[in-house]
């Protein structure tokens, strides 16, 4: 005779909270991103994009890629999706490529951009 420990069936909750994890990691695998000389901190559905100053920094963001062209004051030149744009800190979004872009902010040290996909696309 066999001695099996049973194992009680998972309750509705836990089967839930295991297939919202599984879903989260997915979509977080789905939304990838990769980075030189910035770092990045997405969402399902939009990116803030840290570039370092005074580097050649890129970030591929939700399925696009954000590069620092250049900072002078609070006025940055990114392009992203193949669209270069002017930005400056406080200037509302601009459209492109069915993204929002906006600057965040501007240092000496980094330049930090928000990257939304457009709700309307």
């Amino acid at each position: 005779m066999t001695n099996r420990r049973a194992t009680a069936p998972q309750t509705p909750v836990r089967r839930a909270a295991g297939l919202l994890a599984g879903l989260a990691l997915g979509a977080a695998l789905l939304a990838g991103c990769s980075s030189e000389g910035a770092s990045t901190d997405c969402g399902l559905d939009s990116c803030t994009v840290t570039f370092d100053r005074g580097v050649d920094a890129s970030a591929t963001i939700l399925g696009v890629e954000a590069k620092l062209i250049g900072a002078q004051g609070d006025q940055v030149t990114v392009e992203v999706a193949g669209e270069q744009l002017s930005l400056t800190v406080g200037q509302q979004a601009t459209e492109v490529g069915g993204f929002q872009v906006s600057l965040d902010n501007v240092t000496d040290q980094q330049v930090v951009i928000r990257v939304a996909r457009n709700a309307n696309s």
